[in-house]
């Protein structure tokens, strides 16, 4: 079975590589823990140059129709490896973003309606933001990349679209190579050199499928839920309060879940369920009658909704108990 082949190949040279660069070049980009950090010792921060590549390996197993996405990512990922080595402005990074997102959906969907292609091109630069927030906690985001991606996969290989089953196995056979590294304690994380690569691509392919009919466009949104709400929803509070939303903070739900005493480990075991749970409800859903589909998004919107409450209150409690600044 080439996907079973391709899902082998992509996480043995993911693996090789994020090894390499935690021998001799594990000094090339560290992250230096902060104030804002949830880590205490530099932790290198090129894990997600091993992912790419192995993910890279699916197009040699038939999945090279699939290009257009990938060959975006990849120079996505030189911008942030060089963002990771040097630090660039953020209106250097979020002008790649949106370039990237802009130039992958005209060549997808045009023509297409002005308004939604702005509103598509938006949500894509969003996707590949909030990876990036979200990768901030020991085992996280190569979790959900390793879940995530394999939704996408067995959807895809469901209705019969090898290329992009080889495409998204490989993604995520790639990012189980780098997660068992990533375990807490984090030997190595992504960098944004493999955050903001891998939230295109969570996109970028969630959009690719609607285009080809795999799914309805909701399906990304709810396979990827647990990060799109905590993002989100972090954000709009921020905004709601003043704060400078886009400068680093802990006020994440899985930060405040590590900081309240579940820890690194028993936070991404609680999201990894929740991963699951809502891609579970979007392969259940996907593909049926649009009750069911509306059943399927609003009962995984209802699961993460009374996860976030959950949160909200214990972390009330405990900084009433603690007294700490929320």
């Amino acid at each position: 079975m080439v996907e079973a082949a391709a899902a082998l190949v992509s996480f043995l040279v993911a693996f090789v590589i994020v090894r390499i660069f935690l021998g001799p070049l594990a000094r090339l980009a560290l992250d230096e823990p902060n104030e804002r950090s949830l880590h205490d010792r530099p932790v290198p921060r090129t894990g997600g140059i091993g992912v790419l590549a192995g993910a890279a390996v699916g197009l040699g197993f038939g999945a090279a129709s699939v290009w257009p996405p990938l060959a975006a990512a990849l120079g996505l990922a030189v911008v942030s490896f060089v963002d990771d080595l040097y630090g660039l402005p953020t209106a250097v990074r979020l002008g790649a973003h949106i370039i990237a997102a802009a130039s992958l959906l005209c060549y997808l969907l045009s023509p297409m309606d002005p308004l939604e292609m702005a509103l598509l091109v938006g949500a894509l630069v969003w996707m590949t933001n909030l990876y990036n927030f979200m990768d901030g906690a020991d085992g996280l985001a190569g979790g959900m990349a390793l879940i995530g991606f394999g939704a996408y996969a067995l959807a895809a290989w469901l209705t019969g679209a090898n290329a992009m089953a080889v495409a998204c196995v490989g993604l995520s056979a790639a990012s189980a190579a780098f997660l068992w590294h990533n375990v807490h304690p984090a030997r190595v994380f992504l960098g944004d050199v493999g955050s903001i690569p891998l939230g295109f691509l969570a996109g970028a392919l969630g959009v690719l499928g609607w285009h080809n009919d795999l799914w309805p466009l909701w399906f990304p949104v709810l396979v990827f839920g647990p990060f799109v709400a905590d993002a989100t929803i972090t954000l709009v509070k921020r905004a709601v309060r003043g704060e400078r939303f886009w400068q680093a903070h802990r006020s994440h739900y899985y930060q405040r879940m590590v900081l309240m005493g579940l820890g690194h480990r028993r936070t991404a075991y609680v999201l990894y369920a929740l991963m699951l749970v809502c891609a579970s409800c979007a392969l259940l859903g996907s593909n049926q009658a649009p009750y069911v589909q509306a059943a399927a998004f609003l009962s995984g919107a209802a699961i993460l909704a009374a996860a976030a409450i959950w949160v909200d209150l214990r972390w009330a409690r405990f900084t009433r108990t603690e007294g700490t600044a929320a």
